[in-house]
């Protein structure tokens, strides 16, 4: 088993990432927080179409969302995953809620990781949960 590592990827986007080492400490601050291993965590900034595709061809839903998150760990309290962000679906919603696409990505960002720590948002109380774990990270990040 190798090293802990967060890596960030492109794909059919050219979006350039700023602050990496400061958001991979945040996200493995968060992950051990949370009482998890992290092993491998990438994230693949992605265009709209592209993980349209992905929702399509993984999960059957023919709908643009923001993030899909794959969860590969075959080990309790372990990460292992892959988070797909669309960095359109980023840009816009940054305007629509006023944030800047840099928080609304980070925001993406530990909402995948926390469908990785095991926390659901289907319904009303579980996004409740989720909301108020990513504005307490956020918080960390934001106000360090």
């Amino acid at each position: 088993m190798g090293k802990p590592s967060i890596n960030f990827f492109t794909e059919d986007t050219n979006y350039n990432l700023k602050k990496k080492t400061i958001l991979k400490d945040w996200l493995k601050s968060a992950i051990a927080a949370e009482g998890y291993s992290l092993q491998e965590l990438n994230f693949i900034l992605c265009s709209d179409e592209y993980l349209l595709r992905m929702n399509q061809d993984y999960l059957n839903h023919d709908t643009y969302t923001d993030v899909i998150t794959f969860d590969n760990s075959e080990e309790l309290k372990t990460i292992v995953g892959d988070i797909f962000i669309s960095i359109e679906r980023i840009k816009e919603n940054a305007a629509t809620f006023k944030h800047t696409v840099e928080h609304e990505l980070s925001r993406v960002m530990i909402h995948g990781a926390l469908h990785l720590l095991g926390y659901k948002d289907k319904s009303k109380a579980e996004k409740l949960k989720m909301t108020e774990k990513e504005d307490h990270y956020l918080s960390l990040l934001f106000n360090a």
